[in-house]
């Protein structure tokens, strides 16, 4: 295995020698230019507007509860049209293969049978979901939205770090990122020719049209949400808003006859399209955890009838576990017959008696994940890890071995940003 960390940080704005990359000279003039103070003041101006229309989301297992307000870095990072045109084209064959994955998994099992990937692997992983073989999906499409995670390390070189299919989040935060810098420097965006992305909405609702069960025309489409109390409630909320569809809960649903239905002041009004924020367990108290108040009992029945659709697809987890993340290359190989253009992060498999020995030996060293982990939770990050975390962890590891990879830690990228003594 290849585990060549490297120990520099690629900068994104300045080469080595300390000379600004050709991508950043109009901006690196721009702000230049700029009067002393104007970002600092542009910057309390955005944080005054995010609190005010509340985007903010919570930190699950962080006990004050405290809402915080989105990510927002005042210095852009810049991609010029070739670059991003790379990276589209890797990230569209990688959830190609991933969707192929999936149709194939619940049907055929073709990548089984020819020994790329194990059946222990599969159908024995929890996510794996025994209800949906043999179910057809419209357009054999089970992950409608992922969420796939890049990082660079150098000029050329992006790994891809992990594979989100079930319920991604956190686009509403891009958008309205964009929409604030456009509002603080219209100027800036006057000068450079910007792709844009307020066009999102349009197109997640387009994919939803196009996932709903055949024959329908114009399929009614709403959003699902846990509730206000989820930390991502602000996305649900506003998607739906700049959709046009509406917000729903579990109890505002209801299935009759193999059919969903949602309550209004009319009276019912079925229901062909749910953009689902609930994850698979809450979905269907009579086949998922039956205590479960989120989610629609008969729900599944309608769903395996073909009678509505749920994107993303019941059972997708099972492709973004990490353990199924060191497969996706063959995957790309096996479905597409292509080369990957994105590479995976080496990764060690904590099931594997060889890896384990190392990973153990060189913890302190290493970025530890739970398999069927997302978001970032539950991570063992070991250079900034004490060594009573790390003793810890350990336990956990040779506990339950297969429930844990291991990859290295990775110099990351870096991009100048605004700090209180201004730009560094």
């Amino acid at each position: 295995m290849n585990t060549k960390i490297l120990k520099k940080n690629f900068n994104e704005m300045y080469s080595d020698n300390g000379a600004v990359r050709e991508i950043y000279e109009s901006y690196a003039r721009w702000l230049k230019e700029l009067p002393d103070g104007t970002l600092e003041r542009r910057n309390t101006e955005a944080e005054l507007l995010f609190r005010r229309l509340g985007i903010t989301f919570a930190v699950y297992g962080e006990t004050d509860n405290v809402e915080r307000l989105i990510p927002f870095d005042i210095v852009p990072r810049i991609f010029g049209a070739s670059e991003w045109r790379r990276l589209e084209m890797g990230l569209k064959q990688r959830v190609r293969a991933l969707n192929a994955f999936l149709h194939d998994i619940y049907h055929d099992q073709e990548i089984i049978k020819a020994g790329v990937i194990s059946a222990h692997q599969v159908l024995d992983n929890k996510l794996y979901r025994p209800e949906m073989r043999g179910i057809d999906l419209p357009n054999q499409v089970y992950a409608h939205i992922a969420g796939i995670d890049l990082v660079r390390v150098a000029e050329n070189d992006f790994y891809v770090l992990e594979d989100n299919l079930r319920t991604p989040s956190g686009v509403s935060y891009m958008l309205e990122n964009r929409k604030t810098m456009m509002r603080l420097f219209p100027e800036l965006f006057a000068k450079h020719t910007v792709e844009p992305v307020e066009h999102y909405p349009q197109m997640l609702l387009n994919t939803l049209r196009e996932a709903a069960p055949p024959n329908v025309t114009y399929p009614v489409i709403v959003v699902m949400t846990p509730g206000s109390y989820n930390s991502a409630y602000f996305e649900h909320a506003y998607l739906a808003s700049q959709m046009g569809v509406e917000l729903v809960e579990g109890q505002d649903l209801f299935v009759h006859q193999q059919k969903v239905y949602m309550h209004t002041t009319d009276g019912p009004q079925q229901v062909h399209v749910i953009y689902r924020r609930v994850d698979d367990d809450f979905l269907d108290p009579r086949v998922f955890l039956p205590d479960s108040t989120l989610g629609v009992p008969g729900l599944m029945d309608a769903y395996c009838s073909g009678n509505v659709a749920l994107a993303n697809g019941v059972g997708t987890g099972v492709a973004d576990d990490k353990s199924t993340y060191l497969f996706v290359p063959e995957m790309i190989r096996f479905y597409l017959g292509e080369t990957p253009l994105l590479s995976n992060v080496p990764t060690w498999r904590l099931s594997e008696p060889e890896d384990l020995k190392y990973v153990l030996a060189h913890l302190p060293e290493l970025v530890i994940k739970e398999v069927q982990g997302s978001g970032g939770y539950g991570m063992l990050v070991g250079p900034t890890s004490t060594q009573a975390e790390i003793a810890a962890y350990k336990q956990r590891i040779q506990a339950e071995p297969a429930k844990f990879i291991a990859q290295p830690t990775l110099a990351l990228s870096c991009c100048p940003t605004l700090v209180e003594s201004g730009v560094a």
